[in-house]
């Protein structure tokens, strides 16, 4: 059997290796052992991992060692950007720079790191690159705010890293990625990690990328990460999800829905079962948003209802389970969202709770995920053969052409609250 390799057997420097010692870093992880060694001689990396793999130190570590060498104490860095990190949400991009700044704690602010997004005051972050920053993670958007106000330059990048690259593509990204690439040198260390490679994330590989190494190991791990589906009629899955979490007594559980409406009805109807839960979505302030995650970290908070903007960048030790209330629209998400259990070798498991209408939709999921699950049931929940009359949306019948009164125009949309209608 192969020995689990080390941080010490990567060559890092003595400061490196004093902080991962008090972070309790031994054994590196499969992706880390395949990267540092890699990056550290300057070669490009494209990389597949699964979320939770420490993929974050595996760019990290060797970049910060980079710039260890090559920045001087005091000199003026006149807004230039050494290193960039490109991710696709706030979360990640606070997730990311915080773990710069860790791995660098001993080298006496050597190195520079500054996180830029939206949703807070763009001044703010103005004043923190004033003077140039070794590393910047930022979102694009907020980016190309900072760059239109001259606050940086990314004409001397000399590391890219574009994190989760498959979500920013998908979040519509593109124009901004290629306005913000056009900006840096030709000539740059380039790593590029993407938990799933459709085309387009290929096609921006080829035309970033030179001679990489390639890295894939983002398959799921069934020995950590245990999936289920429970089939339900749709009027009982919330009675349901609120008997799964109060028989299993889970200190953490997060919860995924796909409008940020679902997350107040839900933590709702969850409330009247005494089950007090908190919400999470892109409606809600950065701050707020900060609190409430740093609450369900800490354990303060059991419940927490997130839309998508959770599936990535949300890193909790331990994380016992992840419920699909709602299935995700995209395949790529459902690993990403199952991926918030289960990481770095931690046991987890994922429940997607399924009625009539998501029965295709999870078919379709698991065949571009190459997965296959037994569907179960719940004792006192168990799904109808049929979907019940209740849950179907009966069309009224066209009436022939010509007949009839005339319709009317300008007429107000009908609305069906389908949370209001339903007996849970």
């Amino acid at each position: 059997m192969t020995q689990a390799a080390t941080f010490t057997d990567f060559g890092l420097s003595a400061p490196l290796l004093a902080r991962l010692i008090e972070l309790n870093y031994t054994t590196a992880t499969p992706v880390q052992a395949a990267t540092i060694p890699a990056l550290l001689q300057g070669k490009d990396v494209l990389a597949g991992a699964n979320t939770g793999s420490g993929k974050t130190a595996a760019f990290a570590l060797p970049i910060i060692q980079h710039l260890s060498i090559n920045t001087q104490r005091g000199t003026s860095k006149q807004n230039n950007v050494s290193c960039l990190v490109l991710v696709p949400t706030r979360e990640l991009a606070k997730q990311v720079a915080d773990s710069f700044q860790s791995y660098a704690s001993h080298l006496n602010g050597l190195i520079k790191t500054v996180a830029v997004f939206g949703g807070v005051s763009i001044n703010t972050q103005m004043l923190a690159l004033r003077g140039g920053a070794d590393v910047v993670v930022a979102t694009p958007g907020r980016l190309l705010d900072l760059l239109s106000s001259n606050a940086l330059k990314l004409n001397k990048v000399s590391h890219l890293v574009l994190d989760e690259a498959d979500r920013m593509l998908s979040l519509g990204f593109t124009d901004e990625l290629n306005q913000v690439l056009e900006l840096m040198p030709k000539k740059k260390q380039t790593l590029l990690f993407s938990a799933t490679f459709p085309e387009d994330v290929q096609v921006l590989a080829s035309s970033l990328l030179t001679n990489p190494l390639e890295i894939q190991m983002q398959s799921a791990d069934a020995s950590t990460l245990v999936q289920r589906v429970f089939t339900v009629n749709r009027e009982s899955k919330t009675a349901l999800l609120a008997h799964l979490i109060n028989e299993n007594h889970w200190r953490q559980a997060l919860i995924f829905v796909n409008a940020k409406n679902t997350c107040e009805h839900l933590a709702q109807k969850l409330a009247k079962r005494g089950i007090n839960a908190e919400v999470f979505h892109g409606d809600k302030a950065q701050g707020a948003r900060n609190r409430v995650l740093e609450a369900f970290k800490s354990s303060e908070i059991d419940v927490l209802i997130a839309t998508d903007i959770a599936s990535r960048g949300i890193d909790i030790e331990k994380l016992p389970v992840v419920i699909n209330f709602d299935l995700p629209r995209s395949p790529a998400d459902y690993m990403h969202r199952i991926g918030r259990s289960g990481r770095a070798g931690e046991v987890g498991l994922a429940i997607s709770l399924l009625c009539h209408d998501d029965y295709h939709h999870f078919s379709v999921i698991e065949k571009k995920n190459k997965i296959r699950l037994e569907r179960e049931q719940v004792a006192g929940f168990e799904a109808d053969d049929e979907m019940p009359l209740s849950a179907q949306i009966v069309k009224p019948m066209a009436k022939p052409a010509g007949t009839g009164k005339k319709k009317r125009k300008n007429l107000p949309p009908v609305n069906v609250d389908i949370w209001s209608t339903k007996p849970d």
